[in-house]
């Protein structure tokens, strides 16, 4: 194999990942949007690209979102670089779900911005039960007696 992988390989990797790998342009168009992404969120490709993000962000975040993005666009740098995010997310269904995602902002090779890629991962489970273990801490602690 090269010292860079095929095209071949890059797609097959996208194709059959579990997490949702997603690409936006400059305007938060989605651009590439893979099968568990679909499985995810509930849309089929043909229906998520050319969508903007909204598609998935809770209309309460939107204004944020779009105002952090705006900003990561202008300036081709991003606060989120290097960390793992956590935020509500919305499926097709309209059901709210937990995620977790990195994201690394893509540029051309003469530095110009194309937009960010998303590694996407649902946490929903894990934060429920969470959740519930705090829950239950809380009321084992409100039967203790008092110091």
């Amino acid at each position: 194999m090269s010292a860079y992988p095929p095209q071949w390989l890059c797609r097959k990797i996208v194709e059959q990942a579990q997490d949702a790998i997603i690409v936006a342009d400059r305007d938060g168009v989605i651009r590439l949007w893979s099968s568990g992404a679909e499985t995810m969120f509930g849309y089929g490709a043909e229906e998520a690209v050319g969508q903007t993000l909204d598609l998935i962000i809770p209309e309460r975040l939107r204004a944020r979102h779009w105002a952090g993005y705006r900003d990561s666009m202008a300036t081709g740098t991003t606060r989120y670089a290097g960390r793992v995010l956590a935020v509500p997310a919305i499926r097709k269904d309209g059901e709210s779900i937990s995620v977790e995602f990195t994201i690394a902002l893509l540029h051309e090779p003469t530095g110009t911005i194309l937009g960010p890629a998303a590694i996407v991962r649902d946490v929903t489970a894990r934060w429920e039960e969470e959740r519930a273990l705090k829950k239950r801490l809380a009321a084992l602690e409100a039967k203790l007696p008092g110091d």
